[in-house]
């Protein structure tokens, strides 16, 4: 069974992001950062869902997640809509096998429909959470923090695989941090690899979603990303 993101196996969790898998091969991309060399395998994939309205792109429906499902039986799916209406997403996807589903502040920007949201992603035997994008000030997640299992902090503009970090979410992360309970995560996606992991640690993230760092690395050379994504203690 999937472990529950209030009792992780160990953090950081690192999950790997599908949008940036060979799509042509991606059971096998995926295999090879679950099941590599010397035991350094993830502990979740993350699936970014986009309806070409809330982002500018188009990508990864329900039958991408019942794919992976039926592929690792056992690994955790965190599925991250990019959606404008994501409460028609729920149910397909936590039929698809989906372990967590977090949906955008700025598609979903009133505190009680946040809050019934979660509740009805939960109804569905999945884990919830929140996203926040870059232009986005903190303030307007803050008063639904307390609901969620995960809030995500977004360090790129959403829509696309290997864009920059933006250096200016690290703020946002700590301020986060500081209103989340131990047995919550805090994410983070977005140009997020060697270079940048020890700042992302520092602001307090315990789950870190690895793009173009990872999926885009020769397969030989990802264990030794995983590791440094784990920080002192990945070795």
């Amino acid at each position: 069974m999937p472990f529950t993101l209030a009792n992780p196996p160990r953090l950081p969790l690192i999950a790997p992001s599908v949008l940036s898998s060979d799509f042509g091969h991606m059971a096998d991309d995926c295999a090879t950062v679950i099941n590599p060399p010397r035991g350094l395998g993830v502990e979740m994939l993350h699936l970014d869902v986009m309806d070409g309205h809330f982002v500018p792109n188009l990508t990864l429906g329900p039958d991408c997640c019942l794919g992976l499902r039926r592929a690792f039986p056992d690994m955790f799916l965190d599925v991250h809509l990019m959606v404008t209406n994501p409460e028609n997403f729920f149910k397909p996807f936590a039929k698809a096998g989906a372990d967590h589903i977090s949906f955008h502040i700025e598609a979903v920007p009133e505190v009680e429909r946040v809050r019934r949201y979660i509740d009805e992603i939960r109804a569905l035997g999945c884990e919830a959470g929140v996203v926040i994008n870059p232009p986005t000030p903190v303030e307007k997640i803050l008063p639904v923090v307390e609901f969620a299992d995960l809030v995500l902090v977004m360090s790129v503009n959403p829509g696309y695989s290997g864009q920059a970090f933006i250096a200016e979410s690290l703020s946002k992360t700590r301020t986060i941090k500081a209103h989340l309970r131990p047995n919550q995560r805090l994410q983070m996606d977005g140009g997020v690899g060697p270079k940048t992991i020890s700042s992302v640690l520092e602001a307090g993230c315990d789950v870190i979603v690895a793009g173009s760092a990872l999926m885009g690395a020769p397969v030989d050379a990802r264990p030794e990303v995983i590791a440094s994504l784990r920080g002192p203690t990945g070795r």
